[in-house]
């Protein structure tokens, strides 16, 4: 009998053996996990090797400036930055935003790998979601899930809702806030920012086009300019039969509690027990929508208030001023 050798099996690659998934997160992890930094934060008072805190962050420059939460770096003495290779440089804070959550440190380092900043406005749920952070102390940990959910809302430590959040299943754990949340091509599409204690799977970061949008502010003053009304207020409900009587497209606006002496709200007129209806023609139910009309493109402007005083509406002219530096 003739015997054959066995003929050898042609090389496979193994990118080919896995599926489209692992290689899809394969893919987006070596392209954005060199740009992901680990944080660390001590406070005055610490000792000289004490840290009090840690998070991440993402390198958006190669000249390092970097992305992370303003809880991570609040009231910080003194920051050091871990790189992809594990090297650690120091960082000194720009600039932050407690409305938004988000800081901007500069790293004492050059040449550094950066991030590709994707566009969070095309995201859609259920398009795969990669977080890379430093959850626990963990340097370089990569979850995924998907996008969950888009335009939710979160509250700022500044009281302002954070609009447009991104919601996620890809799992987030103490450290992991500031790092990077990303897409399938492994472009940043968000800033991971917060999680529900208790809940499974329910994670939220504050979206890149954010972002992008108050990073040449912090450069430039190391605060983000809004309006300022001046003003502490609540939502106020309004009977039926009031709005009806007053042509109200809405039923409710802000009662005016107080108001602070010398602001744009005293000199408007405001007074206490007034309930602010619109300003600049935009209803104004809630405290939220006042924040979202005195935006930064409403300094200096001067617009109409309609407010509700003795059971009549009543129209004063407000010259819309710069909120303080806390």
């Amino acid at each position: 009998m003739f015997s054959r050798r066995p003929r050898p099996l042609p090389a496979v690659d193994q990118q080919t053996l896995r599926d489209a998934y692992s290689n899809a997160v394969i893919h987006a992890v070596e392209k954005a996990s060199p740009s992901v930094i680990g944080v660390r934060r001590s406070r005055r008072g610490r000792t000289a090797d004490a840290f009090d805190g840690a998070g991440s962050g993402v390198l958006v420059t190669t000249d390092g400036y970097a992305l992370t939460n303003n809880h991570v770096v609040r009231g910080a003495d003194r920051i050091e930055a871990s790189l992809h290779d594990g090297e650690v440089v120091h960082a000194d804070v720009v600039g932050s935003d407690p409305d938004t959550d988000l800081a901007l440190l500069r790293l004492r380092a050059s040449k550094l790998a950066h991030a590709e900043l994707g566009d969070s406005d095309t995201l859609r749920v259920g398009e795969l979601a990669i977080a890379i952070g430093n959850p626990l102390g963990l340097q370089a940990t990569v979850t995924a899930g998907v996008v969950s959910a888009l335009r939710r809302t979160l509250r700022g430590e500044g009281g302002r809702l954070i609009e447009d959040v991104i919601q996620t299943d890809a799992a987030l754990n103490p450290g992991n806030s500031g790092g990077a949340l990303c897409d399938a091509r492994g472009c940043i599409v968000g800033v991971n920012t917060a999680i529900i204690g208790g809940a499974q799977g329910i994670c939220f970061a504050v979206p890149i086009n954010t972002a992008k949008r108050i990073i040449p502010e912090l450069m430039r003053n190391g605060r983000v300019a809004r309006g300022w009304l001046g003003v502490a207020g609540q939502t106020q409900g309004l009977s039926t039969a009031l709005a009806r009587r007053l042509h109200l497209k809405v039923g409710a606006g802000v009662l005016v509690v107080q108001v602070v002496a010398g602001g744009p709200g005293e000199r408007a007129g405001l007074h206490p027990g007034d309930v602010i209806l619109s300003i600049g023609g935009e209803a104004t139910p809630s405290v939220d929508e006042i924040h979202r009309v005195l935006s930064r493109e409403a300094i200096g402007r001067r617009l109409d208030i309609e407010v509700l005083r003795d059971g009549q509406k009543t129209r004063l002219g407000l010259l819309v001023q710069e909120r303080p530096a806390a």
